[in-house]
C-alpha cells in the first residue's frame, strides 16, 4: 500500500510538533500539510524546522481545505472550536480524521457526531495505547465488582491545562460507568466542599490536581472494605499520544464513516 498522506492540525503546539517529527519518521507515513491558526506567528514557517527538524519543504498554512483535498488522514489535537471546523472540512474531503483534542461540550460533540456521517472519525479522550488498555481494565473490573466497592478516579497535570477533568479522566470514568451499567452523567461527582455528607454508593468520584509540567497522570481507585484495587497509568513522553494518533489514522484509512475509538482500534470493545 502507498504511503498514507497526512495533514497535522495545531502544527505549531507541543503535539503538532511531536507529530510531525513522527510522520516523519514513519516509512508507511507521509506529512503533506501542517495548519496552523489565522494570524498565527508560525505561518509560512518550514513545519520541518519548526518540530527541530531539517527543512520539510512544507509550509506551515491556515488554508486547511486546500490541503485536506490531497490528504488521506488529519491528525488533530487542538482545541473543540477548532476540531469542530476541521471535521466539517474532514467530512467534505472524505478523509480519515483523528481526533485527540478533549473539553467538548455537548453540542460540539454532536457536530463532530454528524461529521463522522461522510468520514471515518476515530476520537478519544487520550490517544495512548496503554491509557486505553487501561481503560478495558478499569470497565471489566468495574462490571466485576459490585457498590461495595466504591470509583474514584484522581488525575494529575501540568499548569498550562485549560480543561477539568482532563479527556481521558472522563474517558476512564465513562468505562466505570458503563462496567456499571450506569450513567457517568448521574453518577459522577466532580465538586466536593463544605459538609458533603457521607460518600452516596454508586457514585464516581473525581479529583484534579494541577501543577508544575506533568505529562500525564491517572489513578483508578476501587475501594472495598478493608482493600483496595489501584489500577495507575502515567504519561512519561508526549510521544506515546503521537504513536497512539498514527496508530489510529493507519486503522481509519479507507474504513466507512462512522464516530469510532481506540477501543475500535485496538479491537478491546468486547473485552
Amino acid at each position: 500500500m502507498t504511503q498514507m498522506r497526512l495533514v497535522v492540525v495545531g502544527a505549531s503546539g507541543r503535539m503538532g510538533r511531536v507529530l510531525v517529527r513522527a510522520i516523519s519518521e514513519a516509512p508507511d507515513l507521509m506529512l503533506v500539510g501542517a495548519v496552523d491558526q489565522p494570524g498565527s506567528e508560525y505561518l509560512g514557517r518550514d513545519a520541518g524546522e519548526l518540530a527541530g527538524l531539517p527543512p520539510l519543504g512544507l509550509k506551515v498554512s491556515d488554508d486547511p481545505l486546500t490541503l485536506f483535498a490531497a490528504a488521506d488522514g488529519v491528525i488533530d489535537f487542538t482545541i473543540p472550536a477548532a476540531s469542530v471546523a476541521y471535521a466539517a472540512f474532514a467530512a467534505q474531503a472524505r478523509i480519515a480524521h483523528v481526533i485527540g483534542t478533549t473539553g467538548f461540550s455537548p453540542a460540539e460533540e454532536a457536530r463532530i457526531a454528524a461529521a463522522a456521517r461522510h468520514a471515518a472519525i476515530v476520537r478519544s479522550g487520550n490517544m495512548s495505547l496503554g491509557v486505553n488498555l487501561l481503560s478495558a481494565l478499569v470497565r471489566r473490573v468495574a462490571r466485576t465488582l459490585d457498590e461495595d466497592f466504591d470509583i474514584e478516579i484522581v488525575e494529575m497535570h501540568h499548569n498550562r491545562k485549560i480543561d477539568a477533568p482532563s479527556g481521558t479522566a472522563l474517558l476512564l470514568g465513562e468505562a466505570a460507568a458503563q462496567g456499571r451499567g450506569v450513567s457517568l452523567e448521574e453518577n459522577g461527582v466532580f465538586t466536593r466542599h463544605g459538609v458533603t455528607g457521607p460518600r452516596r454508593a454508586g457514585d464516581i468520584g473525581f479529583a484534579t490536581l494541577r501543577g508544575g509540567t506533568v505529562v500525564g497522570e491517572h489513578n483508578v481507585i476501587f475501594a472495598g472494605a478493608g482493600e483496595r484495587i489501584e489500577l495507575a497509568h502515567r504519561a512519561e513522553d508526549r510521544g506515546i499520544f503521537a504513536r497512539g494518533a498514527l496508530a489510529a489514522a493507519r486503522w481509519a484509512r479507507g474504513r466507512k464513516p462512522g464516530l469510532y475509538s481506540m477501543t475500535d482500534v485496538l479491537g478491546l470493545t468486547d473485552f
